[in-house]
């Protein structure tokens, strides 16, 4: 029988991410399931050479970082009260440091939220949670945003 122990909650820290958490810290609680909570920073390097010297691309994405380890830590205690949860903020492609995480964590399920674009939005940006739900080793939930 499949076992839900460990949960990968990803999240982008926008307005829909406390929505997202909320499913998530549902699931652990009546699951008794720790919570590993991850943001993705974009890690920028595509841009060295393109007249912006690399020092100042790990500068920007430093600062990033820092930020969002402090968002971190204040979406945690907002957001997963009573269950069990530890927060991560990496760096590189969202879904392939989503896989990466959830690979090195043991992850039992994926939690993420879904922007919902179509049409050209989607050809251009394409979808990191398609790319998850496609990708993923283990079962993935989507939240769609509401309005």
């Amino acid at each position: 029988m499949a076992q839900i122990k460990k949960i990968l909650c990803a999240v982008d820290f926008s307005e829909y991410s406390p929505s997202v958490a909320e499913y998530a810290r549902l699931l652990a609680q009546g699951l008794g399931a720790k919570i590993v909570c991850l943001y993705v920073a974009p890690s920028l390097s595509q841009y060295v050479g393109f007249h912006v010297p690399p020092s100042s691309i790990e500068n920007f994405v430093g600062e990033i970082v820092t930020g969002a380890e402090a968002t971190m830590s204040a979406f945690l205690s907002e957001n997963f009260q009573g269950v069990e949860a530890d927060g991560h903020v990496v760096t590189g492609y969202a879904a392939e440091e989503i896989f990466g995480v959830a690979d090195k964590e043991g992850a039992d399920m994926i939690i993420m939220g879904t922007h919902g674009r179509k049409g050209i939005d989607r050809i251009l940006f394409g979808s990191v949670a398609e790319k998850v739900v496609k990708g993923a080793k283990c079962p993935v939930m989507t939240i769609r945003p509401t309005k």
